[in-house]
């Protein structure tokens, strides 16, 4: 059974959806246990899995970077920057040895290179529907999409109500 953040019209909270996210990857560092400034492009990169419903393999792993490029306002250039802060970069690190110490390095590159070509069509589609986006969902400020919102904002929106203010039904196709 796939997570319910994942379809295309859950009405689950955002949190909700995190909540879920945790617990079906207990493998995965959870930035809530680590320090907030650490944490934040940790936390960052799992709200993008919820909100654009894409899951923990390797097809959906490899789909999120440029899909996130393409409907946040977190651009390459933006990711290069955080690639060499020495605040950020050992968070990112992270990411990737949670992905090796859960299945080696033999297989993250394999998986890579058998995805990538059913993947591939996938992203040029993605592009070409996002290519003219004027509206973008915000990436590192994500408490204004209701993660531990501590005020009225889209706490209590779902999923589907956020995805259509940023137009990304078309993600969940």
């Amino acid at each position: 059974m796939r997570p319910h953040y994942t379809y295309r019209h859950s009405t689950q909270t955002l949190q909700e959806g995190l909540e879920e996210y945790y617990a079906l990857n207990p493998h995965i560092t959870d930035p809530r246990k680590l320090p907030p400034d650490f944490a934040k492009i940790l936390i960052a990169h799992d709200v993008s899995h919820v909100i654009l419903g894409c899951d923990t393999n390797m097809y959906d792993e490899l789909k999120l970077l440029p899909l996130t490029f393409w409907t946040s306002d977190f651009k390459f250039d933006d990711y290069i920057r955080t690639r060499k802060d020495p605040k950020i970069k050992p968070a990112i690190d992270m990411m990737y040895d949670d992905l090796i110490k859960q299945h080696g390095v033999l297989w993250l590159y394999g998986s890579i290179l058998l995805v990538l070509p059913r993947l591939l069509p996938e992203i040029i589609k993605i592009w070409l529907q996002t290519r003219t986006r004027r509206k973008f969902y915000p990436f590192l400020e994500y408490e204004s999409l209701g993660y531990q919102a501590k005020s009225e904002s889209k706490a209590e929106h779902s999923l589907l109500e956020i995805r259509q203010e940023y137009d990304l039904l078309f993600c969940l196709d």
